[in-house]
């Protein structure tokens, strides 16, 4: 199967030359394999179809880029902080790889500009710069290998993005706080999807946060991710005895 680069309007390219030009001037290298990040870069609501029916678009890349840049970024917070135990390090990392995070990282360094979108649906999908952005980092794991990834990531990423510092003091990832929250009090919390609505790429999630078997917060977002966050946050301030609803 070969993939046939799709061009919508407002793509900033067109052709193998092009994209590479873009990647080497982000990243400072040439691609190989210009079909993975051709598919990087390929968002659902411009998804394309192959022949078999199979949807091309760039989730798999995703899943896959989300895996290594959590590995890297574990790696590199153990090895900078060897005095902080495990709940530092994961609060952490939840601040480095969150979807906030990584929808400014890829509109700082200029990634969004090259993600092929539906143009009517840019107000549906708040996450997919991130998305992107793991996405390409899949891309450049199957197109190099982990060590050049692990090295891209540390050197063009963290260490030009990241203060350490500042992000020490930055406000926490909810969900994360709540975990480490219930593990040290020793209750039970489960996320659990309890309904969607709307349909196609403007279906949103709804989740619940159950503490205890009963829930006490819920959240609505475009992903799982996003409503679980909505849940947490809401959740935090119960517990810190602000008055709100569920």
């Amino acid at each position: 199967m070969r993939f046939r680069p799709y061009k919508p309007a407002g793509a900033e390219f067109s052709s193998d030359k092009q994209l590479k030009q873009a990647i080497k001037s982000i990243l400072g290298y040439r691609p190989g394999n210009m079909h993975l990040y051709h598919l990087a870069f390929l968002h659902r609501s411009a998804t394309q179809e192959t022949l078999n029916g199979i949807r091309i678009n760039n989730e798999r890349l995703e899943f896959l880029g989300d895996a290594i840049l959590d590995a890297v970024a574990a790696d590199y917070l153990f090895k900078t902080f060897p005095t902080k135990d495990e709940g530092f390090l994961t609060e952490m990392r939840s601040k480095i790889v969150s979807r906030a995070m990584l929808n400014k990282l890829s509109q700082k360094m200029g990634i969004d500009q090259l993600i092929q979108l539906d143009g009517s649906s840019t107000g549906t999908f708040r996450s997919f710069k991130g998305d992107a952005f793991e996405a390409l980092i899949g891309a450049i794991y199957l197109d190099k290998g982990y060590d050049f990834t692990r090295k891209i990531i540390l050197d063009r990423i963290i260490r030009n993005y990241f203060n350490m510092d500042e992000l020490v003091l930055q406000e926490v990832n909810f969900k994360s706080k709540i975990i480490e929250w219930a593990q040290r009090e020793k209750r039970q919390t489960q996320f659990n999807v309890v309904d969607e609505v709307g349909s196609g790429y403007k279906k949103q999630y709804i989740v619940e946060l159950w503490l205890d078997g009963e829930a006490i917060a819920r959240g609505q977002d475009y992903s799982i991710k996003g409503a679980e966050q909505n849940a947490a946050e809401k959740s935090w301030q119960k517990i810190n005895g602000e008055n709100i609803d569920l």
